[in-house]
């Protein structure tokens, strides 16, 4: 099986040419944006642990958001590189296993908050694997995907415990158990 091409544009990129990225400067790199992503990782779960959901909860969302920017940007400027293939994942990956520790864990149900955190990790390892045999893969159609369902499923649980919409709990799982499946294909198609 091919892998995917990481010059290859996903939808979301040709949305993101002409609404936000004519805003961010050149000088800004795709890996300047996966830094300030893996940096505030520390800062969203202090906010989350202490309860200051007013500032942890929008900070999730925004340096979610910043993982189909990088990406967007490094497709659309041409400025793809081995250490943002292989990294921007996985500060993906270290924010949602985090927030999922944090906040899952405490408001779902343990098993399910490691499952998620498992596979996320099983890919991480597959994806080193790769890299030490010379291959360097991006993230597929699965991948991104269980990625946006993660953010979704996190992101309703957050403001389920933010704002007492206990509606948003059952969504939650709903979405979370969506992307523990797309979690399952993408690792088969990703370690292929």
């Amino acid at each position: 099986m091919s892998h995917r091409d990481p010059q290859k544009w996903y939808p979301h990129d040709y949305v993101m040419r002409y609404t936000i990225i004519p805003f961010i400067p050149r000088w800004i790199s795709p890996n300047m944006i996966t830094w300030v992503r893996i940096l505030g990782i520390p800062f969203v779960l202090y906010t989350l642990y202490f309860g200051f959901y007013n500032v942890g909860v929008p900070l999730f969302i925004f340096l979610a958001f910043t993982d189909a920017l990088d990406g967007s940007v490094a497709r659309i400027r041409n400025r793809i590189t081995d250490w943002g293939t292989l990294y921007d994942p996985l500060a993906d990956k270290i924010l949602i296993s985090t927030v999922v520790l944090l906040i899952v864990v405490k408001h779902i149900n343990i098993i399910f908050g490691l499952l998620i955190v498992i596979i996320e990790s099983i890919i991480v390892l597959v994806g080193f694997y790769r890299k030490s045999n010379g291959k360097i893969t991006s993230a597929n159609v699965f991948g991104k995907t269980k990625m946006a369902l993660q953010v979704i499923g996190v992101s309703l649980l957050l403001i389920a415990v933010w704002a007492g919409v206990d509606l948003f709990i059952p969504m939650s799982i709903g979405t979370l158990s969506l992307a523990i499946i797309f979690a399952v294909v993408s690792l088969f198609t990703y370690s292929l």
